[in-house]
């Protein structure tokens, strides 16, 4: 009687457990996938890619097989002045995003405008493609959708990345990575409360500005400030390079850790950085025996800070 019992319970407990994780996960998805995706929740999947966290592309979490975000105001195919655009440069066996891989969870209008006027059901990631967020109407109203510059322009990736140039090419994907290997969202949250947040941190996100996203970083809890929109509030990457390299130097007070490592062991112009003697000097400024604190490195262009400062300064 006693093992029957026994038996019963575990079937129910089951259950039960199966029950709560049709609840709080397959039934928000449903919920999401039927939601219009919006102008943000585009731009944030095209850069971020198929996975900002542990793939099989990048096990280690280096921030490889991800896509590049360039601007560009000149046609790259014909060298003709345009209106500046953002391109999300998936080169050969970067995986695609979630919504370019599965149209329907774009939203009603979205999906329809991406498949037929963006042809992104045309993109081959064998092959590498150039995407960008366009607008269009669907039945009376205006939505935002995807569109296939390579199929609809003959935007090459190569072709897109020497036109942008080093300069206009932001690693917004990789650093997303970063912000999630290095536990940033231990202390950061990237959603603003329905409170006072909205005076000092932005409005709260809508629940289209995750459709793709895949996972989200919202955070657990918030020992510092919350990020959402940081790239709108500080859009300095010169005060980002000094925040990131000793917190100190910027905020007195911070228990944030510093991230020099993340410089690597080479600066910009190639030659090696002597961590121990900047903050050798540091401790000098720091204790008064020097007016100005040392200068920050700056840092390689395959360096992982850059990645991480790009995922910071795009979000706006």
């Amino acid at each position: 009687m006693a093992f029957r019992e026994y038996k019963i319970g575990a079937r129910l407990f089951g259950v039960a457990l199966g029950g709560s994780m049709v609840i709080t996960l397959y039934m928000p998805t449903v919920d999401m996938t039927s939601v219009q995706v919006t102008e943000t929740g585009l731009k944030k999947q095209l850069s971020y890619g198929r996975i900002g966290g542990f793939s099989y592309e990048d096990p280690f979490l280096q921030g490889e097989g991800k896509p590049k975000t360039v601007v560009l105001n000149k046609d790259p195919k014909t060298g003709e002045s345009m209106e500046t655009v953002e391109a999300y440069v998936y080169e050969k066996g970067v995986p695609f995003a979630g919504g370019i891989n599965h149209p329907r969870i774009l939203g009603k209008g979205v999906t329809e405008l991406s498949k037929e006027k963006g042809r992104v059901t045309e993109a081959d990631d064998s092959q590498g493609a150039v995407f960008l967020v366009q607008r269009g109407t669907y039945q009376g109203e205006t939505v935002n959708y995807i569109e296939n510059a390579t199929a609809t322009r003959g935007w090459q990736p190569q072709q897109v990345l020497k036109a942008g140039g080093d300069a206009n090419t932001h690693y917004i994907g990789s650093g997303k990575i970063m912000f999630v290997r290095e536990g940033c969202w231990w202390c950061h949250t990237l959603l603003p409360e329905q409170t006072q947040d909205w005076q000092a941190f932005g409005i709260p996100p809508r629940l289209g500005d995750f459709n793709g996203e895949s996972p989200t970083a919202f955070g657990s809890d918030r020992k510092a400030p919350d990020l959402l929109h940081v790239g709108s509030r500080n859009s300095s990457k010169e005060w980002m390079m000094m925040h990131f390299f000793n917190p100190r130097l910027v905020q007195p007070h911070s228990i944030m850790p510093r991230f020099d490592y993340l410089w690597g062991e080479k600066d910009a112009d190639g030659n090696p950085i002597d961590f121990a003697a900047w903050r050798t000097a540091y401790n000098k400024y720091k204790d008064g025996q020097t007016v100005y604190p040392p200068e920050i490195p700056s840092y390689a262009p395959d360096s992982e800070i850059r990645y991480l400062i790009d995922f910071v300064l795009s979000l706006k």
